[in-house]
């Protein structure tokens, strides 16, 4: 074969094996090998597993010709030599759940997710030009948001915040400011953020009521008196004049680039914020030339679950269509087109994925 039919192998090869890592993660598979620490027959992981041995069996033929898990046997001179499967723990360290920041395993889910979600609409889209419902993600929306809440719970009190301005802005948090997370989801982010800083008012947006119920129960079991959500799409904050002014510091967790109009919503933020207020955005770490990105080390997937899911969702409502990988130089052009004064693109501490745009309405002169 010739190096492009090799290549072409090569890929057939990883994105089954994609599928196959995405069925071991969400059944524990690997977890339960890390657990065992040692090789083990068929018939063990099947018992530890709980799952049924033929299957087992078929999928542990993909990760040993993967290379993922490696495959050992008795010597040949005993009787009845049994095979045995071991999960080394430098692949533990990234495909299970005790990985933490480390875990690449989660992410083998979410092709096979969009895939399954979204396949047929997103083909239709390349003949009509139109976007893709919210209604085709439920799926890949929940898992989604299980990542994104479980990213929160790990990093965002104890890491994120802190890095803000110094960790100025902790010192204010606790004081007492007003906050708004836009596109608040479940409201996890904005609860953790409530809880740490009962001095603080917090108001989370979200368009959709499903989540925003669940976000406001949340609340209510955590007794949070300082947290309240609202079902608002962010778009129409702009000329609203209850929100003019009214918040110290607002927050957007990889939210704005899947913003059908993400200027108007860049402008609404801008007159919520009062004179010296702050806006954090957290959105892809990436450039907006294609060619800049020949070097990512995550370029296809990111570009594919952009295609897939997030340019889709922003062409609806005759929307700009951004995509994932919109870029650190058109995020900047964009919020300097929204209006705000200072604007710093800054790395985040153990989060080698995003950037934090950190965006500051100076005080007036005088």
């Amino acid at each position: 074969m010739n190096d492009f039919s090799d290549k072409i192998v090569q890929i057939l090869n990883q994105g089954a094996l994609n599928l196959a890592l995405s069925l071991g993660y969400s059944l524990k598979i690997f977890d339960v090998m890390d657990e065992i620490k040692k090789p083990a027959t068929l018939d063990t992981l099947a018992a530890a597993t709980a799952l049924d041995r033929r299957y087992l069996k078929e999928w542990l033929g993909i990760m040993v010709t993967g290379e993922i898990i490696v495959l050992s046997a008795d010597p040949p001179e005993k009787k009845n030599p049994e095979e045995t499967y071991y999960l080394p723990p430098a692949h533990a360290d990234v495909l299970t759940r005790r990985a933490g920041n480390n875990n690449l395993g989660v992410y083998t889910q979410e092709t096979p997710l969009l895939t399954t979600c979204a396949m047929e609409a997103v083909q239709k889209g390349f003949l009509t030009g139109q976007g893709v419902s919210f209604d085709h993600y439920p799926r890949f929306q929940q898992f989604m948001s299980q990542l994104s809440n479980a990213k929160h719970e790990q990093v965002l009190i104890r890491i994120f915040l802190p890095s803000v301005d110094n960790g100025a802005l902790v010192d204010r948090l606790k004081e007492g400011l007003t906050v708004c997370d836009i596109g608040c989801g479940e409201g996890v982010a904005l609860n953790l953020m409530a809880k740490a800083f009962p001095n603080s008012q917090f108001l989370g947006v979200d368009n959709h009521g499903g989540a925003i119920a669940s976000a406001t129960e949340s609340a209510q079991k955590m007794n949070l008196p300082n947290a309240r959500f609202s079902v608002l799409d962010a778009a129409q904050i702009k000329g609203d004049k209850t929100f003019f002014q009214k918040f110290d510091y607002v927050t957007a967790f990889d939210a704005i680039h899947d913003q059908s109009h993400p200027l108007t919503v860049l402008e609404g933020i801008r007159a919520m914020l009062k004179p010296g207020g702050q806006f954090s955005m957290v959105d892809i770490k990436a450039a907006t030339r294609l060619g800049d990105n020949l070097d990512h080390p995550m370029g296809p997937f990111l570009y594919t679950v952009s295609l897939m899911h997030c340019m889709p969702i922003g062409l609806n409502d005759k929307g700009r269509g951004l995509g994932m990988m919109w870029g650190k130089e058109q995020a900047l052009a964009l919020l300097a087109q929204a209006g705000f004064d200072r604007v710093e693109a800054l790395e985040i501490p153990d989060d080698p994925f995003n950037l934090h745009f950190l965006c500051k309405n100076l005080p007036p002169k005088g």
